[in-house]
């Protein structure tokens, strides 16, 4: 997680390996060139230990949490959110200091835009981003799988094109050699996102190769295939991602009547059009997606379970997702408990093994675009749904690798493993406003009290006193409170969480260079038609449309 934030008007907020917060005032340095945030509504008051146990204990009980539902949203989504949040808080500060960039391109290259500057980087002249790019200087680079015995000659092949470009080499410990070549690491801590990062990569250079056939070529070609693919991702998350987090009727609202709150235009006095991005978003509302996570996942043909017609390697575990990454994981199967995945030179591989390729037919619902043919067999697992939005995380999430957080090779205790502790200690450490501060920001009535603490089949909050229960009514932690409101919704993010966050996601287009909200009549190309260009569209050009590379390990005999 993130040791400091830029918050502007307040200076750098700094956090130690103690918990304890600083703030300094920043150098003239870091004015130009720190990811700058910003706050939405008022400082809040902290919440006190007991209590965030109390509360992170509630949210990862191991009970039964329910799927979505009405309708049920395809898994890969958890996961495409994870990847936006790191396009949102991509942050090339160390690496830009005394480079040769002039000031427009390093403030760009870190701004809360919806520009995917997690793939692109500064692009491939960049020093440091270039080793992300191929020898053309156009195109991405992408990694070979390790064939593996198990379970059969299916997967003892090397998968070109379905891995993350790697370090490779013989110089530097294992987990050198394992990391991704590409911007933002982070993109690399479960092989869910990784996938996700891969299918990006593939939608790019697939979209060089058709606008190779106009004639264009080298730096050209490279700005022109990026600006068809920033907008056609900026067209999808408008329109397939956000209506399935958010009550669309506020998406709608704030993409035809634009802002009220965050950054609103004529009211702004930012000193560019850069947008900040507020510590709300950031450290609470889109947090939403941890709710979504899997405890386990129908995998592919070799990693499943369905009842007798079980796959030979069984379910594939949260914890299996982080062990097959270079970040989080070691590749070694024979990683069984969080410790083992902080072991940085654990495991003799140094890319995916071929038997942990992604069947997106799984994460994805293919027929919403009419493509029945693409639909995983039921009798070997199926496909996954997410958990619903609610203020309930899976058990897994109790216990995250050192990796996810930055903290391999240091010392922290048990509890700070634990993912729902650490999103409630981080906002507490900022004084970050309630859910009732932002209510009241936005006018909207806020929840009751037995909305909040009896919910409606989510996290049963017990071991507080009935202070600390009165506390809890009267100042929510923004992040439980968001969660409760889309509990008590049925599963989307409402007049708080719903509001915060499409309000930011639409700052983040208006601000990027390339933008679907500075141009209201540009239409997607690249979907069944001029209004439609979805998810399952965009994998399916970056696919070429065909089951062998949506699915290449095939199906089960018999299926």
């Amino acid at each position: 997680m993130r040791d400091s934030f830029f918050v502007v008007g307040e200076g750098v907020l700094e956090f130690d390996g103690k918990g304890e917060a600083t703030t300094r005032q920043p150098s003239t340095a870091e004015e130009l060139r720190r990811f700058r945030f910003s706050r939405l509504g008022p400082k809040g008051p902290r919440t006190d230990e007991e209590t965030r146990v109390a509360l992170a204990t509630a949210i990862t009980a191991d009970v039964p949490q329910p799927d979505s539902a009405d309708p049920a949203v395809p898994a890969g989504f958890t996961y495409l959110g994870q990847f936006v949040d790191h396009d949102l808080t991509m942050d090339r500060t160390e690496s830009q200091l005394g480079q040769d960039v002039n000031l427009d391109e390093l403030m760009q290259g870190r701004s809360p835009a919806l520009d995917l500057d997690s793939v692109y980087g500064r692009g491939p002249r960049d020093k440091d981003d270039q080793v992300c790019y191929a020898e053309d200087g156009v195109k991405l680079k992408v990694g070979t799988t390790t064939p593996v015995a198990f379970p059969d000659e299916g997967t003892n092949v090397p998968f070109e094109g379905f891995d993350l470009p790697r370090r490779g080499g013989t110089a530097g410990t294992a987990a050198d050699r394992r990391l991704p070549l590409i911007p933002d690491e982070r993109n690399d801590e479960n092989l869910v996102v990784a996938q996700t990062h891969l299918a990006f990569i593939r939608f790019h250079n697939r979209v060089v190769d058709e606008l190779a056939l106009t004639g264009l070529t080298g730096e050209r070609l490279f700005r022109a295939a990026k600006e068809l693919v920033v907008r056609h991702y900026q067209w999808m998350l408008r329109t397939d991602h956000l209506p399935r987090i958010i009550d669309p009727a506020i998406v709608d609202d704030v993409f035809t009547h634009g802002r009220k709150f965050f950054e609103v235009p004529g009211r702004h006095r930012g000193r560019d059009n850069s947008p900040t991005m507020p510590v709300e978003f950031s450290v609470a509302s889109y947090r939403f997606g941890h709710s979504q996570v899997r405890g386990a996942y129908q995998w592919n043909r070799v990693f499943n379970s369905s009842g007798p017609q079980t796959g030979p390697g069984g379910i594939a575990t949260l914890f299996a997702l982080f062990t097959f990454t270079g970040v989080s994981g070691n590749f070694d199967p024979s990683s069984g408990t969080p410790a083992d995945l902080d072991d940085v030179n654990r495991g003799p591989l140094f890319t995916l093994p071929s038997n942990w390729i992604a069947d997106f037919r799984r994460l994805y619902d293919f027929t919403e675009a009419e493509r029945d043919d693409l639909v995983p067999p039921a009798r070997f697992g199926g496909g996954n749904v997410t958990k619903r939005i609610d203020t309930l995380l899976v058990d897994p999430l109790t216990q995250l690798p050192a990796g996810t957080f930055g903290g391999r090779g240091t010392q922290f205790r048990e509890i700070e493993r634990n993912l729902a502790f650490r999103n409630l200690t981080r906002a507490s450490m900022m004084e970050l406003a309630t859910g009732q501060q932002i209510a009241e920001l936005f006018g909207v009535a806020p929840l009751t009290a037995e909305q909040i603490l009896v919910g409606n089949g989510g996290a049963v909050v017990e071991g507080l006193s009935e202070e600390q229960k009165a506390q809890l009514v009267a100042n929510t932690p923004l992040w439980f409170y968001v969660l409760r409101e889309a509990e008590v919704g049925g599963g989307l993010m409402g007049p708080v969480g719903g509001r915060i966050t499409a309000e930011v996601f639409h700052r983040a287009m208006e601000g990027s260079r390339i933008s679907i909200v500075r141009s209201p009549y540009w239409r997607p190309t690249l979907g069944p038609d001029s209004s439609t260009f979805r998810m399952v569209d965009l994998l399916l050009f970056a696919f070429e449309g065909k089951a062998d590379l949506l699915n290449p390990l095939g199906d089960p005999a018999g299926a």
